[in-house]
């Protein structure tokens, strides 16, 4: 067992033996011991009918409390394609598996969820439209299994994102993909502490292929997503990639200051023509206090948003902290060694 270390390691590309390429999976988990022996399995499955790469499979866990490092433990015993990064902390959806793939050796990486709603049979594909060239292959849910109206709800919003997004953005995309050595590199140096892979992926600009695929349904386990997880998601991709809020905030602004003077100015009018029998009344003020304040408290939290983005770019925090490594190799970790 490797000892505890708090420092991370370095992003930058590990050496790796000459000959065959290499494969790295990355599987990020948190509470998924129903289901990371069958991600094992399948992700094995499918890069040996394959038949012509090495592999790795690194798991990274996000401090697990039901089992799941027990499982990998015994996984990685007995194969040492399985790596596992240990947490020391639960680090998020978004860190986590971005560290794991700054430490993995492959001449392409794939980013596969341990929960199996993302298919790694799909892994041969990614493999075969890498080797046709394209240094980012990506599956795109062309429908799902999860709730028809939570779907929808996705769908708008990856449409409402490409919207505002400056650049044009892969819609429907997980994350779920194949990533080129060189793709990896240059996201290495972009440095970004909270990132929004999805329009990282699009920034670079790399030759991209897309595979439809149809998402399962859940079958073990209970998700960690929730409704903070999902709003911390959809404005990452907003405020990282459009300032069309912020401009929005200016341009409606200036439009309703102008409609409150010319309303401001048909009451004067009015009252002038019709003294005695003209009274404004309080709902007309309480409407329209109510309103600019509700007008006023949104983009107020629009602006807060961006701000916030800023306070964790500065902050320069690294990704993760890791707990442990096993079956890693002592001289490709920076500030690890065995015990």
């Amino acid at each position: 067992m490797e000892r505890l270390s708090a420092c991370i390691a370095s992003t930058s590309t590990p050496s790796r033996p000459a000959g065959e390429k290499l494969l790295s999976v990355v599987s990020g988990c948190y509470n998924e011991v129903d289901n990371v022996r069958e991600c094992y399995e399948r992700v094995k499955k499918a890069v040996e009918e394959i038949g012509r790469y090495r592999y790795e499979h690194i798991f990274i866990d996000n401090a697990s409390k039901d089992g799941t490092l027990a499982v990998l433990r015994e996984i990685a015993a007995k194969d040492k394609n399985v790596k596992i990064i240990v947490n020391a902390r639960n680090f998020g959806h978004i860190r986590s598996p971005l560290h794991a793939i700054f430490q993995a050796r492959g001449d392409a990486i794939i980013s596969v969820v341990s929960d199996l709603q993302d298919p790694p049979e799909l892994i041969k594909e990614f493999v075969k439209k890498w080797e046709e060239g394209f240094l980012v292959v990506m599956a795109v849910k062309e429908n799902s299994e999860e709730s028809p109206l939570f779907f929808a709800i996705r769908k708008a919003y990856y449409e409402l994102v490409s919207r505002l997004a400056e650049i044009e953005l892969v819609k429907n995309a997980t994350g779920f993909g194949l990533y080129d050595r060189r793709f990896v590199d240059i996201l290495a140096e972009i440095d970004d502490p909270y990132p929004y892979f999805r329009g990282l992926v699009s920034e670079i600009g790399f030759p991209l292929a897309t595979i439809p695929y149809h998402q399962p349904v859940r079958t073990r386990g209970i998700t960690s997503n929730n409704f903070y997880r999902l709003y911390d998601m959809a404005m990452l991709g907003i405020t990282n990639h459009s300032k069309v809020p912020l401009r929005l905030a200016t341009m409606l602004g200036f439009a309703v200051s102008f409609l409150s003077l010319l309303v401001a100015f048909a009451y004067f009018v009015w009252k002038l023509l019709y003294w005695d029998s003209f009274t404004l009344g309080l709902a007309p003020l309480e409407i329209g206090l109510f309103f600019f304040g509700s007008v006023q408290l949104f983009f107020i939290g629009i602006l807060g948003e961006y701000i916030g983005s800023i306070h964790t770019q500065v902050h320069k925090r690294p990704l993760v902290v890791e707990l442990e490594r096993i079956n890693f190799e002592p001289e490709t970790v920076k500030g690890f060694s065995p015990s």
